[in-house]
């Protein structure tokens, strides 16, 4: 599942939605209102599959969290924080890229754990209790981050590794 709203990164989205699906994975999109279509920072539309709040985490293999400032409204929905603590609890794969690293901060999951994401959030991020680094992916248990679009190569390598 990859959750989108307005002003997502393209790349950040379908990159890895194309990855998983080549993997044999049933991937699709999720955003706050099911049906809707969300446009990037580029205005290339993707429709939501469901909404985030009909998504459950014991369905889910994946969560991939994209960046682009998407995250900044995202990380404002009480189900988006539910669902990935729950994720989280269950062990399942949670994949955040760039700015994705903002709903960690919000859901609270970096405490004591190696994480990385775009620059300008570092603060963020250690704030959140994360041990940051700045590498093009950085896995810790259930939890892969990376920086930017150029990182996706490696992000996807490693999401994969773990599914």
């Amino acid at each position: 599942m990859i959750l989108v709203d307005n002003l997502y990164q393209e790349m950040e989205v379908w990159y890895p939605l194309y990855r998983l699906q080549e993997a044999g994975l049933e991937v699709s999109a999720a955003g706050h209102e099911a049906g809707k279509v969300y446009t990037s920072k580029h205005g290339y539309p993707i429709t939501a599959a469901q909404s985030i709040a009909s998504v459950r985490a014991s369905r889910r293999d994946v969560l991939v969290l994209p960046g682009g400032y998407a995250p900044d409204r995202l990380r404002t929905y009480p189900e988006v924080l539910q669902l990935v603590r729950e994720m989280d609890e269950a062990g399942r794969v949670i994949a955040a890229i760039c700015h994705g690293g903002w709903i960690l901060c919000s859901a609270a999951v970096l405490r004591g754990r190696r994480a990385t994401s775009v620059q300008n959030i570092r603060d963020d991020m250690t704030n959140a209790g994360a041990l940051w680094e700045d590498s093009e992916v950085v896995v810790d248990k259930n939890l892969v981050t990376s920086r930017k679009p150029a990182d996706l190569p490696a992000f996807m390598r490693e999401v994969i590794k773990l599914l």
